[in-house]
């Protein structure tokens, strides 16, 4: 069963596109992140190098969402579907990386360590919680969406090979 190439290439550019405007709020979102409370002072983006991790990811996947839905379309920038391939899973991981850090100071976040005396900072810090709960979600959307294309492009890179016949595996065995 073969896919439709026009319908297949329309599908990777709109959620290319579809991947943009979720990075920009991603990091629009925690950039603009920040609650003061009298008792404990000021919390912000800037103090989570997690944080900073992801929104760095994020404007990273969001310019080479843009650069590949350009690409798509323009002849001749660029014309191997292994580059695709191959940028689509490395972009893929390194969200995932992302989406762990910012999970990983939400669950701190909301439950605390009591192994190391940290207490859970959310009753004193519900905005800026709330907040990075929105942003862990239009993470998790945008990484969906680049699971998508990452799968396309492998359909791409590897639905030009055929598959082994049951002739060739037969040859192999004899020798």
């Amino acid at each position: 069963m073969g896919f439709d190439a026009s319908n297949l290439k329309a599908l990777d550019c709109t959620l290319r596109l579809f991947v943009i405007p979720l990075s920009i709020a991603s990091v629009w979102l925690s950039v603009t992140n920040q609650q003061n409370n009298i008792s404990y002072g000021n919390l912000e983006f800037t103090n989570f190098t997690g944080l900073k991790y992801m929104v760095g990811i994020s404007a990273a996947s969001g310019g080479y969402a843009l650069f590949t839905a350009i690409a798509l379309w323009v002849r001749g920038l660029v014309t191997k579907a292994w580059f695709f391939f191959v940028s689509d899973q490395l972009v893929a991981y390194l969200m995932v990386t992302s989406l762990a850090a910012i999970w990983e100071i939400l669950y701190l976040a909301y439950n605390g360590d009591q192994m190391v005396s940290w207490s859970e900072a959310c009753t004193s810090f519900g905005k800026f919680c709330s907040r990075l709960k929105l942003v862990l979600v239009l993470h998790a959307i945008t990484l969906c969406c680049f699971l998508a294309l990452a799968v396309i492009s492998a359909y791409r890179v590897f639905s030009r090979f055929q598959p082994p016949s049951k002739d060739n595996e037969e040859e192999k065995e004899m020798h």
